[in-house]
């Protein structure tokens, strides 16, 4: 079956996980994804939580694997003149370069646009860092913590109440997210470099990213520079939104903002008291009692467990959701409904679960090919499919220019 990609070459020299993750979901499309290490590895490998598997799965890195499936690997020593020649030979034949090179970088090793359209003159060249590749903070690494959550206002905006904790992200969050916006620039500028063919410069950032995803904040702010303030469950503005603990100490989230949800929010909680409340009569008058709408509601709440709760919600129109915990996700039916969790086969350790990428095709084959390579896992077949002759890769490797699987 023929998927969106096929016969597009990606070379892609990147680390950790934003840029990765972007490889992987253009492998889940089809691409041929060749992902260049340096001879010791990318830093990620062997860095992923141990997962309580059974014994055949443990040591097997599954945090590495969600972001590099599909690809092949090389090791190339760039550092050497003979490596860096094999890599440009590599982008010389590809559809897309990707990487998350600082700028300076790039120009030392000769992989900035403007080098690498003297090797390729139609190529897309992509790049991801944290804060861009001009301006004041251009030349600053960045990781999604850094870049994403905290100098984007996200991680302030996340207080609860304004002197509350600065909460702390999952893992690579805000990679995964930028990862998709480098796909879809990607995508739109190889479309481009095929209408004109000529070549095609793109980049994105942790921080760009992070921006965007709170543009409903920053169309005000951007306009009117006014701080925002962060709100704790008994400073919201409405008592219909807002999120409450239950019997069982799981958690709900309601989301009704028009006036009519506040009486049918009562009567379903068996809180019809609080309607003859003059006090609350009004938006005004419950956002300047919230604190005491919010113990109410607490209160109960507290009668009945979260899933309890969830049916009487559905029976009677009420928009809420679960908070639910990882392990929870894990195991939705939503989530198998959808094929969030997709099987993937490894000839090392047999079938395991892993995660899919948020869009899916009717008719298209679209989905993870295969597990992330080891090291140098495809460094002969590579160069082989790249037109070097079994004795050149035999002097590569023994000049260390080039690694490869032991």
């Amino acid at each position: 079956m023929a998927t969106p990609l096929d016969n597009v070459t990606v070379i892609e020299i990147d680390n950790w996980m934003a840029s990765p993750s972007a490889g992987a979901i253009l492998a889940d499309l089809g691409a041929d994804v060749i992902k260049i290490e340096p001879l010791n590895g990318d830093p990620m490998r062997d860095m992923g939580r141990p997962a309580k598997v059974s014994e055949d799965k443990k040591g097997f890195d599954f945090q590495f694997d969600v972001s590099n499936r599909g690809k092949r690997s090389i090791a190339i020593d760039l550092e050497s003149e003979a490596g860096l020649e094999v890599a440009l030979s590599l982008i010389a034949g590809a559809d897309v370069f990707m990487c998350n090179l600082l700028r300076h970088r790039q120009e030392k090793f000769g992989l900035d646009p403007e080098s690498v359209k003297e090797v390729n003159a139609n190529i897309v060249h992509a790049t991801l860092t944290g804060y861009g590749t001009h301006g004041p903070e251009a030349h600053r690494p960045g990781y999604d913590v850094t870049a994403f959550f905290g100098r984007s206002g996200l991680y302030d905006a996340m207080r609860e109440g304004e002197s509350g904790t600065v909460p702390m992200a999952r893992p690579a969050q805000g990679d995964h997210t930028t990862g998709l916006a480098f796909v879809a620039a990607i995508l739109a500028a190889l479309r481009l470099a095929e209408r004109t063919g000529e070549a095609q410069v793109v980049e994105t950032s942790l921080y760009e990213t992070a921006i965007w995803t709170q543009a409903t904040d920053y169309a005000i702010t951007a306009v009117d520079l006014a701080p925002l303030r962060p709100r704790a469950r008994e400073n919201m503005i409405i008592p219909t939104a807002n999120r409450y603990p239950c019997g069982d100490g799981k958690w709900v989230v309601l989301n009704m903002p028009e006036e009519s949800a506040w009486s049918k929010l009562c009567r379903v909680i068996e809180r019809e008291d609080l309607l003859a409340d003059e006090r609350l009569q009004d938006i005004r008058g419950r956002f300047q009692h919230m604190p005491e709408l919010v113990a109410a509601i607490d209160e109960a709440l507290s009668y009945r467990s979260r899933d309890e709760w969830g049916e009487i919600f559905d029976e009677n129109s009420i928009i809420w959701g679960p908070v639910l915990g990882l392990h929870e996700v894990a195991s939705d039916p939503q989530a198998d409904a959808l094929g969030v969790f997709p099987t993937v086969h490894s000839d090392d350790i047999g079938s395991y679960r892993t995660v899919a990428v948020p869009m899916r095709f009717t008719d298209v084959d679209v989905g993870p090919k295969g597990p992330a390579p080891m090291l140098g896992q495809h460094t002969r077949e590579i160069l082989a499919d790249a037109g070097h002759e079994p004795e050149e890769i035999q002097s590569l490797l023994k000049r260390g220019a080039i690694g490869e699987l032991s």
